[in-house]
């Protein structure tokens, strides 16, 4: 039981990144029919936001302190970070500490940007070409995003520690009835799944209750009649783009602590999330919610000594037999739409 329920928070865990991913893909091809590969490069330009906002609040003044001397008896410099001197050592320490979910409304109006002008400057001049030409020049853009990272920070993983208050594990076992010890789970991975599942709920509410969310659904289902209606349907699924792009920024932002950034983490989950697409089902943003999760977990048990001991590389493989699987039985995938991608 201790075993089952410790995969089932680390399908938990890797589930939340692919289900917020693949909503952001849904979500676009939804609006605009695109297909876009470029969208594993927004999760990770998302990381690299946590990255940037730590940087900035830990550039540093330099002083002499007289009261601390070198072996040698000369003042040390001292370098105390420009926030600290702002609001104080306690309150500008806690800013510093806190920089990931700062790094949220940071990256919120970034990210939204970046979606803009990517659909603005180059996604647009695609929606009636093939789908082919979209994944090329969608692919083509995640390079260029991915060595401008690498040519501004580096090909090596940056540590992005979250808060000191989330350092550490939490005694899982003991809140579900089990004996003290038997479950020990990182906080930030809980606190990353509760993150996730607060997103999807936003996303899902907006669309659903908000009259923007609701046009935005009738468009998705007939743009053609929303048009007549004398409604501007290509600005609202622009908007939409930048709400993709910012749902994907956010999934990088507090997944920063999990996994080091690097400028191939985006290409790492953009293979693995149009999986999760198509399983779920192209065009279905429940569909890519559940298969999200529902791989994430599969993928969790799979990677378990007992099951890798009997089919050796089966973690590696696992989610691809299952999108066969699920697509050999039902071609649409879990909740596709007649008519999505069949012409």
């Amino acid at each position: 039981m201790d075993a089952i329920l410790i995969q089932i928070l680390n399908g938990l865990d890797k589930g939340s990144a692919y289900a917020l991913i693949a909503l952001g893909l849904t979500l676009i091809f939804g609006t605009l029919g695109v297909v876009n590969f470029a969208h594993g490069a927004l999760f990770m330009v998302g990381a690299f936001c946590a990255v940037t906002l730590q940087r900035l609040l830990n550039i540093s003044s330099v002083s002499i302190d007289e009261t601390k001397k070198d072996f040698l008896g000369n003042p040390l410099k001292v370098e105390t970070p420009y926030v600290e001197n702002w609001f104080g050592d306690t309150v500008g320490s806690a800013i510093i500490d806190w920089s990931v979910p700062l790094a949220i409304l940071f990256a919120i109006p970034i990210m939204l940007l970046i979606g803009y002008v990517m659909e603005r400057g180059l996604i647009r001049h695609f929606y009636k070409r093939p789908h082919a030409d979209q994944i090329l020049v969608t692919f083509g853009l995640a390079i260029v995003l991915q060595e401008i990272v690498k040519a501004m920070y580096g090909a090596n993983p940056i540590p992005t520690p979250a808060p000191d208050a989330f350092v550490g594990s939490l005694d899982f076992g003991v809140l579900v009835g089990l004996d003290p010890d038997s479950v020990i789970y990182p906080y930030w991975r809980l606190i990353y799944f509760l993150f996730s599942a607060v997103v999807i709920a936003a996303v899902f509410s907006f669309l659903r209750f908000t009259t923007f969310g609701m046009v935005v659904r009738a468009g998705m289902a007939d743009r053609e009649t929303v048009g007549l209606l004398g409604i501007d349907i290509d600005k609202r699924f622009t908007l939409m783009f930048g709400v993709a792009a910012a749902v994907a920024g956010l999934a990088g932002v507090m997944y920063a602590p999990i996994n080091s950034p690097n400028y191939h983490m985006g290409m790492d989950f953009l293979v693995l999330s149009f999986v999760v697409v198509v399983v779920g089902g192209m065009g279905s943003l429940p569909g890519a919610v559940i298969a999200g999760f529902m791989l994430g977990i599969l993928e969790s048990f799979a990677s378990m000594n007992e099951v890798k001991s009997i089919i050796p590389g089966i973690d590696q493989i696992i989610i691809y037999l299952v999108a066969i699987i699920i697509l050999l039985t039902r071609p649409r995938g879990l909740m596709g739409r007649k008519g999505v991608m069949e012409e």
